[in-house]
Parts: C-alpha cells; sequence; structure tokens
C-alpha cells in the first residue's frame, strides 16, 4: 500500500488486532481505501467486520475515546479515538421492497459478499486489518485508473437493490471528475422513476454533495441526460425549452450552468460555498412560468426572479433544506436582478442603502451572484458591466465606512419614540419605527434633534395627536 497508508496503519491496525484476539475479521473498506489510492486522506475511517452489532460494541467499549450507536439499526456503529472519526458496519446486503422508502438490512457472512452490493467498484476494495490484504475481487482498481464509475455487478441490479446509487454516480462524477460506465449511464435512464421511492432527505444529502463537488457542471450534467433531474430536481431540465431574452446562449440551462461555474470561481479559500452554488443553479428557475413573447420576437420574463425564489423556496423545502439555507438561497435568487436597475450609476445613495439592507448578510454573496450572472460574449460589454458593479461596490464601501451601512438603524430607538410621543408600547411605535428607519435610508445620518423633530412632524400630519 502506498505511503499515505502509514498514517492510517497505526489506529487500524490497533482495532484489527482487538477484533483477530476475539476471534472476528475487520477490514478498511470503501472510500477510505479509495481515497488514500488516489493520494489524499481524512481523518474518517469506514470499517466493516462480520461481528454483528451488539458484538462490536463489547469488543470496542473499553478501547474507543466515545462510542455512538445512531446507525445501529442499520449495522453500524460510530466511535472517536483520538482525532479519528471510524464506523464499523457489520457485512451486510441491503435492497429496496419496491413500495417500500426504507432499505431491508440483512447480514453477509463475508467480506467478498459484502463489498459485491456495494455502489461501485472503486469503492468496492478494501485492506484487511491487522495483515494489510488488498482485497479487491471486482477491479476498483483499474476502474480508479481509468477514472470510470462501473458497478460490482450489472448496474440494473445495483439500481434495483438501491436506487439512491443512481444518484451517487452524479454526485461521484461531481467529486472525482470520473466518467460514468455507459451501461451504468443506460440503467439510470431506464429505471429514473425508480428513485422515487428514495426518502427526500437521502436525495438532499446526495445533491447537496454533488453541488459541493469539483465538477457539479458534470454531475448535473448526468442527472438531466438520464432523466433522473425530472424526479428530484425537475426545474433544471425545464430550463432547456428557453431561451434567454439575449440570445446569446443556447438556453437558460446552459446559462445556468456557466453562472454556476463562474460563481465558484470566486469562492475564497478552496472551499465550496453551498449557499451561492444552490442560488447560482436556481436563479433562473422562473423563467419557464413567466416566458412571455413580444413585438419584434423578444422574449421577455418579467418578475421572473419573484417567481423563482417561491419556486427556489418550494423546491428545497421538499427536500428538507434547513430553514436557514431556503432562506439565504431564495433571497439570492429574488435579488439577483436588482443590480440592473443601477444603469450607469444613476442609483441615490439611499438605494444604495436599501440594496444593502435588503441583501443583510448575502450581501457578499450578492456581488459574487450578479457577476457571475454577466455570460455575455461580447466582451465590450461584459468589461462595462464588472465596471460599474465595481462602482456600485466602491459606493457601499464609501457609506459603509461613512455610517456602518450594515448596521443601519433609526437614530431613536423604542423606547426614545415612546417618550417622544407621550405613547406606550403598541402599533404606533412600530409605525413611527419604520418611518425613521426610511428617513435613514433616505437622509443619512440627521442628528437626534432633527430626528426627534421629522417624528413629530410625522406624527403631526399622521393625526396622532402630539
Amino acid at each position: 500500500m502506498n505511503d499515505l497508508f502509514r498514517k492510517i496503519a497505526p489506529v487500524a491496525d490497533e482495532l484489527g488486532r482487538l477484533f483477530a484476539e476475539q476471534g472476528h475479521e475487520l477490514a478498511l473498506v470503501g472510500g477510505p481505501v479509495r481515497d488514500f489510492l488516489l493520494g489524499r486522506i481524512g481523518n474518517d475511517l469506514d470499517l466493516t467486520t462480520d461481528a454483528h452489532p451488539g458484538r462490536v460494541l463489547e469488543i470496542v467499549r473499553d478501547w474507543a475515546d466515545s462510542v455512538w450507536t445512531i446507525g445501529i439499526d442499520f449495522g453500524t456503529v460510530g466511535l472517536r479515538k483520538g482525532s479519528w472519526l471510524i464506523e464499523i458496519t457489520t457485512y451486510r446486503s441491503e435492497s429496496y421492497d419496491p413500495k417500500s422508502r426504507k432499505p431491508e438490512v440483512m447480514y453477509g457472512e463475508t467480506l467478498e459478499a459484502d463489498l459485491e452490493r456495494r455502489d461501485f467498484a472503486v469503492n468496492a476494495m478494501a485492506v484487511r486489518l491487522p495483515g494489510h490484504e488488498f482485497v479487491d475481487p471486482y477491479g476498483g482498481m483499474d476502474d480508479l485508473r481509468a477514472k470510470v464509475l462501473r458497478t460490482p455487478g450489472t448496474p440494473e441490479r445495483s439500481f434495483d437493490d438501491d436506487p439512491l446509487r443512481m444518484l451517487r454516480a452524479a454526485r461521484f462524477a461531481s467529486q472525482l471528475g470520473f466518467a460514468v460506465d455507459g451501461h451504468a449511464v443506460s440503467a439510470m435512464s431506464a429505471m429514473a422513476d425508480r428513485i422515487e421511492i428514495v426518502s427526500a432527505e437521502r436525495i438532499r444529502d446526495e445533491l447537496d454533495k454533488l453541488i459541493c463537488g469539483l465538477y457539479p457542471r458534470e454531475g448535473l450534467r448526468l442527472l438531466v441526460e438520464t432523466g433522473l433531474a425530472a424526479h428530484v430536481l425537475p426545474e433544471l431540465p425545464k430550463l432547456r425549452l428557453e431561451i434567454d431574452e439575449h440570445h446569446r446562449h443556447k438556453d437558460v440551462y446552459e446559462h445556468s450552468l456557466t453562472v454556476l461555474d463562474q460563481a465558484i470561481a470566486q469562492e475564497e479559500d478552496g472551499k465550496p460555498d453551498r449557499i451561492l452554488r444552490w442560488a447560482a443553479i436556481m436563479h433562473d428557475i422562473g423563467k419557464p412560468k413567466t416566458r412571455r413573447h413580444e413585438a419584434g420576437g423578444r422574449v421577455s420574463f418579467h418578475h421572473h426572479e419573484v417567481v423563482g425564489a417561491q419556486m427556489t423556496k418550494k423546491r428545497m423545502t421538499e427536500l428538507k433544506f434547513p430553514k436557514d439555507v431556503v432562506a439565504d438561497v431564495s433571497q439570492l435568487v429574488e435579488l439577483h436582478l436588482r443590480f440592473h436597475g443601477y444603469g450607469t450609476g444613476e442609483w441615490t445613495d439611499s438605494a444604495v442603502r436599501r440594496y444593502v439592507r435588503d441583501a443583510g448578510h448575502l450581501l457578499d454573496r450578492l456581488h459574487k451572484l450578479t457577476r457571475a450572472d454577466c455570460t455575455t460574449r461580447n466582451k465590450r460589454k461584459a468589461s462595462a458591466l464588472s465596471r460599474t458593479y465595481d462602482q456600485l461596490e466602491e459606493r457601499i464601501a464609501k457609506l459603509a465606512e461613512e455610517e456602518e451601512l450594515a448596521k443601519i438603524r433609526p437614530e431613536l430607538d423604542g423606547n426614545a419614540i415612546q417618550r417622544v410621543l407621550g405613547v406606550g408600547p403598541g402599533p404606533i411605535v412600530g409605525q413611527a419605527y419604520k418611518f425613521l428607519l426610511e428617513l435613514r435610508l433616505d437622509k443619512g445620518m440627521i442628528g437626534e434633534e432633527a430626528a426627534t423633530e421629522a417624528l413629530l412632524e410625522w406624527a403631526r400630519s399622521n393625526d396622532l395627536g402630539t
């Protein structure tokens, strides 16, 4: 095995000897084996054994720093040893009843049989512990060299046993940059509707990992071309039918993939920004519903950002994404066109303040999404748009420096409003607060005395009796 295995060996061999002393087999398996053969390694180890979960608990209880049993119904015991996070799963096979959303787990007896039920040959390699015997009965090493994803058995049987593997094919295409074997692609196309029995949570997890991969465009293309996207993210393939209003892209689908690429190019620290990526791929999904044919052969998509935000919220909620993720992605979709009202810099300072206020904590991502959304091939126009956005960012920075723009508040708080107006808590205070906030956005800082006078004038004009 290569040198990277030396980092795993101490803890893996110690655990392997512990199992051997108790008369059980243990092997490093799946993703960690694949990854160290690819020259990378993390702190997560997947192990498999002939010992049943209860026996695994007995063996590791005094050895591990901590143990958890959240996956024990599926044959998995989790534990931590130092900085290592380890999952030990009993040899098993699992399959779905055609009408069930939950896999049926059955324990197996041999390592080779356990490897056969795994999703792809590159994930069906193992290293026996503590002896370091490399086990590769299905040609995973050859597939790794060829950068191909192929099922150990027939893809039809594999995908029928666990339909989620079809999404995993697209996810690994995104994460590893591997091509999917032609037979597997054909099976995915023929069996796409089988994905309907898989839970929304499992689908969400695969889609999220795909979006955050190194090559998400490839994974998304595979979903669309096989018809899987029509079941798990139907808004995406529908974009292929809509030519954008500038007629500069094959279709809005291709434009969206390009926006995703350009958003990724702006990420920092080499870390995927899932909020930005999801917003990039979803930003134009409202176009099919808002498409209108105009005079002169033009096509419009008025208010597609508002419709798209609603559709994004609905889809991501159905996929069981956390509420904060749904809210952030939806808000970016709704705001992604706001900059185009800026023209060549005609916005007043109050309009700039509103832009910042509405974006809130998403302002930096909105900057990136707006820039990514420029996919014109006209270099002169692209350069002009970029310069204009540079100017907007400069104005935002200047205003922020002058008045801490991101923390805009009225110059009188709720207590001061009650004191000035001589009222107690109630709706009038809220109305007054909103008035003062708009005043602050329009005029900037005018001082507490001027704000008080403006509040009194507002109250008199609204017959509030002050």
